[in-house]
């Protein structure tokens, strides 16, 4: 028997069933060991950093049964993820199992098909050891950081907060765009439209825009200046004087990477990265296709190359060809450059099944699934697609001294469009390019209206978070693996707040930021921290000593801890006061927070203890008074709702009321689940039982089942 261990128990169902019953095929469940949860974890000794692994608790049993099923194996194939977390959990499970008279191999699978896993098993090699020492490099210098400067901060600010390496960056960001837009000033600016038609062609409308006078370009301050423009143009008509057509090609863009993948599903699908990568996983480990089984669809996910495999490219032309016909496929492949710092382990994310259509996929995906697999699809296709032409008219009109221009473009040829929305022949907003009329010089045109219109200078836009990944990728912080991580650190440790997309800085943000740059200018500096993303390249590629790069950085860090008691002052915590008072000592009632959630306790604390519940309100009425509903927590912290007429009034239930009654027993309705998730309604009354004929078709269980 051959052993073969992945991380995944989902991707090793699939594997199993392509290799056959020769194989043993189970799972890690991700790393079996780690630095220790509670303590440092490195022993710092001069120029040397030695990191103390801990085997992790709760894989104590995946850890005992792998080494009974190692010591009955011919040989154990470390196949866990194809990255450098993949490479050290191979290295820690061989470490684990200590096997010193069985064959250990490590393979990788770029993605999950057969093609995929016999190329894979195909290769067996050694576990990397430069890559594993670029992961433990890294692993310990964030354990560094994180580790001695978070205690600073629960000392001079408040508790249970942290700092990191690439996480007190990306929050700097996001707080210096938002002091870029509090002390940005905005100048008033004015623009003069016209909507014009053709002297004998009044259907014929089209928008033009004041340029300048006699050609040249003028730009127009004040309201006085667009009135003048206004009042001289007016019902006179304007002559063309220059109508410039050209065309314009444009090419497609590559397959995705991990990057580029974010943030066009942050933008066309409005998914958050780790809501991404999640999918994703989901899709390259496998799906169960009707016919199929479970199938990997897609190739692995965390990649920085835009390269792709040639039997890829050619099915790709293949489909392109049958679909499309010739006049959409150039007549040479296409082939990508990768920026300079992209490491090309692994292929850009493409269709693992060219022939796996999306829409031959669709009834066997989730919704999510399957909007992400297309995206993914036509992305790829597209890449190996002609390019767009665009035919593109600016026309030149003149009133007296003042020139307008109009321009417009139409998609000549849709080329890779037929396939990929890259928005390339939509303007700014997102709307379609105007139309111009066919217009020669010469010709007359009279003006319908004249607008002017105020405008102001914006300041620069706060990230939302597919521009902050960009942000983070064009600046060399973090890597393609970290990205979704980076964000949900700092939202989750409430330095930043998403409200509709946006991202913005909380005030303890803000003054985490402010600690950071004053203690430690460099753990927050832009240039130092892509640096040192270098030099952790630089291990990985055994250009440089992973000990080395860890000394050369603690060094001054290790002054700039000796020095940051001094150097910061205690900033006290932030209070948001509410408008409510004590009614126990008068004094104002303030925000704060609890295991269980907000609350407002009285200013006066200690002396005080006076503490009011925040509810947040249901939305509908209490059945038995008409009051409003809201939400509490139970001393176990279980959410149930009640009265917020308490305790006067004392309804409580676990289930949300619908705001009916029982038509058999007049009791109130409530909304339930059922086993498999479903949310269906039900009598409150037990006893009753009532289920609506409606639930009951569509699989809902009865009160005393749901």
């Amino acid at each position: 028997m051959k052993l073969v261990i992945l991380e995944s128990p989902t991707k090793a169902v699939t594997v199993g069933r392509i290799l056959g019953s020769d194989y043993k095929v189970v799972a890690s469940k991700g790393h079996v060991r780690d630095l220790p949860g509670t303590m440092l974890g490195v022993k710092i000794n001069k120029d040397s950093f030695e990191p103390v692994y801990v085997n992790l608790r709760d894989k104590i049993t995946v850890i005992n049964s792998l080494k009974n099923l190692a010591k009955e194996a011919d040989a154990v194939y470390l196949a866990s993820d194809p990255d450098r977390e993949g490479e050290a959990i191979a290295w820690h499970l061989e470490y684990v199992l200590k096997l010193t008279d069985t064959p250990v191999y490590r393979v990788t699978f770029n993605e999950i098909t057969e093609k995929g896993i016999t190329e894979g098993m195909a290769a067996p090699r050694k576990i990397d050891k430069q890559l594993v020492d670029s992961y433990q490099a890294r692993r310990v210098l964030d354990r560094l950081v994180g580790y001695q400067i978070s205690p600073i901060l629960w000392k001079k600010f408040k508790n249970n907060l942290s700092a990191g390496r690439v996480q007190s960056v990306a929050t700097r960001l996001i707080c210096d765009r938002e002091e870029e837009i509090e002390k940005f000033v905005p100048k008033e600016y004015w623009t003069v439209d016209a909507i014009l038609h053709p002297e004998n062609n009044r259907e014929a409308s089209f928008k033009a825009a004041f340029y300048g006078k006699k050609g040249k370009k003028v730009d127009l301050k004040t309201e006085a200046e667009a009135r003048e423009i206004e009042k001289s143009v007016k019902d006179r008509l304007f002559t063309v004087t220059d109508v410039k057509k050209t065309e314009k090609k444009q090419s497609p863009y590559p397959a995705f990477t991990t990057s580029t993948l974010q943030q066009d599903c942050a933008h066309k699908l409005g998914y958050a990265p780790s809501k991404t990568m999640q999918l994703a996983q989901a899709l390259y480990e496998g799906v169960n296709i009707e016919g199929a089984g479970l199938t990997g669809l897609i190739t692995y996910i965390r990649t920085d190359s835009v390269r792709v495999s040639e039997s890829a490219i050619d099915a790709a032309r293949n489909y392109i060809q049958s679909k499309f016909g010739p006049k959409y496929l150039p007549a040479k492949k296409r082939y990508y450059k990768n920026k300079s710092s992209a490491q090309d382990a692994h292929e850009a994310i493409r269709p693992a099944h060219i022939e796996m259509t999306p829409e031959m996929l669709k009834p066997s995906l989730k919704p999510e699934l399957y909007k992400l697999y297309k995206l993914i699809f036509d992305r790829f296709i597209a890449s190996q697609m002609a390019d767009m032409v665009l035919s593109q008219t600016v026309v030149t009109l003149d009133c007296d001294d003042n020139t307008f221009k109009a321009s417009g473009s139409v998609v000549k040829f849709k080329g890779f469009g037929a396939e990929y929305d890259s928005g390339e022949e939509k303007d700014s907003e997102g709307n379609a390019s105007p139309k111009i009329p066919a217009l020669e010089t010469g010709e007359k045109a009279m003006p319908e209206i004249v607008k002017p219109e105020q405008h102001f200078t914006q300041p620069p836009p706060r990230y939302n978070e597919g521009s902050l990944v960009k942000a983070l990728e064009d600046l060399g912080i973090g890597r393609p693996s970290t990205y979704a991580t980076i964000i949900s650190t700092i939202v989750s440790r409430e330095y930043v707040r998403v409200e509709k997309k946006t991202l913005y800085p909380t005030e303890v943000g803000i003054i985490v930021t402010g600690i950071m740059k004053k203690a430690f200018p460099e753990i927050v500096d832009v240039k130092f921290t892509a640096g040192m993303e270098d030099s952790l390249d630089s291990i990985a590629a055994g250009e440089n000593d992973w000990q080395k790069v860890l000394a050369d950085f603690y060094g001054p860090f290790s002054k700039e801890l000796e020095e940051a008691d001094k150097k910061i002052e205690k900033v006290k915590q932030p209070v948001k006061t509410s408008d409510k008072v004590c009614d126990i000592c008068g004094k104002p009632m303030v925000y704060r927070k609890s295991k269980f959630g907000e609350f407002l306790g009285c200013s006066g604390y200690p002396a005080c203890k006076n503490i009011i519940p925040i509810a947040k309100e249901v939305g509908k009425a209490c059945p038995e008074c008409g009051k409003p509903l809201v939400y509490k927590n139970s001393a176990k912290g279980r959410q149930f709702i009640s009265c917020s007429g308490y305790p006067e009034c004392k309804f409580a239930s676990a289930y949300e009321p619908t705001g009916k009654n029982c038509p058999k027993c007049g009791k109130y309705l409530v909304y339930k689940k059922s086993r498999n998730g479903r949310r269906f309604i039900a009598c409150s009354n037990q006893d009753c039982g009532y289920v609506p004929s409606a639930e009951k078709k569509g699989g809902g269980e009865s009160a005393e089942n749901g």
